[in-house]
């Protein structure tokens, strides 16, 4: 449900273009897991792990200030991660373009990053016909990406 809801957040609210949803997957459940420990631990574990004594204890547990531990390295991270991810971006983005044509982005990256199509089954106009089980194929309105090979 993280991972389907911070998509949809990402994509439909933030307008940011994730195609496999790695924000959500690494970035959000990422997040989630590290405060969870700042809401959940129980005191099980944790006396003397690096060198500090006590064990770890959760909001929930009477811990609040694991919790706000965690906070400062969830947003640690987040700063870090965007920060270098940025400056990285807009050098390589100096030094080579990393757009494609709106062509190439309409018609998909398979043929041209790959050589190869990704799902040669649902390409071209027969696919529409003899396409995925269950009347599958190309979608209406959308034109086939490459011309089908003859054998």
């Amino acid at each position: 449900m993280l991972v389907c809801g911070s998509v949809f957040f990402i994509e439909q609210t933030l307008k940011i273009d994730d195609p496999v949803g790695a924000t959500s997957v690494h970035g959000t459940c990422g997040a989630w897991g590290v405060l969870a420990l700042g809401l959940f631990a129980d005191g099980t574990y944790g006396d003397g792990f690096n060198g500090v004594e006590g064990t770890v204890r959760g909001l929930f547990y009477g811990g609040a200030s694991q919790f706000v531990a965690q906070i400062i390295g969830t947003l640690t991270c987040f700063i870090f991660i965007f920060s270098i991810s940025w400056a990285f971006f807009k050098v390589l983005h100096a030094l080579m373009n990393m757009r494609v044509s709106p062509e190439v982005e309409l018609e998909g990256l398979d043929v041209p990053e790959m050589g190869i199509h990704g799902y040669p089954e649902i390409q071209g106009p027969s696919s529409i016909i003899h396409g995925l089980p269950g009347g599958g194929g190309v979608p209406a309105g959308v034109h086939a990406m490459a011309p089908q090979r003859s054998s």
